[in-house]
């Protein structure tokens, strides 16, 4: 079963963090590169963020925290694709999140974090060659 059109990336802002600058640019970055973009805007619960990949047939979920609560709110939008039957949908994120805590992330089921500072293209490249990969 084959998977066609472009792939299809709801872009996330989870919790209070009110600065959207970042996952703005990123999102204008995949959207140039032709993927399809869907921007939840600001405050959303991971709850929300789940519905709408759902929803919209999402192929990958990115997320930008920069309020320090990339923890919870990671293992939270995890554990309701888990029970949403929806793990095909890949997470990844980015934002203000400390080294040591990338790789307890990563095991939680995080694809991938791209820290402040990395280029737009490494995220377009990651996502090309990591979205629906085998």
């Amino acid at each position: 079963m084959g998977v066609s059109g472009p792939i299809r990336v709801v872009v996330a802002k989870p919790g209070l963090d009110g600065h959207d600058r970042g996952a703005k640019v990123i999102a204008r970055a995949l959207r140039d590169a032709g993927m399809e973009v869907i921007y939840t805007g600001l405050h959303q619960t991971p709850e929300q963020i789940v519905d709408t990949a759902i929803q919209e047939d999402a192929d990958a979920i990115g997320m930008s925290i920069l309020s320090g609560a990339h923890n919870t709110l990671f293992a939270k939008v995890i554990d309701l694709l888990k029970e949403r039957d929806a793990e095909d949908i890949k997470v990844f994120g980015g934002g203000i999140i400390p080294e040591d805590d990338i790789a307890p992330l990563k095991d939680r089921g995080v694809a991938e974090i791209f820290t402040p500072g990395a280029p737009t293209g490494d995220v377009v490249d990651w996502v090309r060659s990591h979205v629906r990969a085998a």
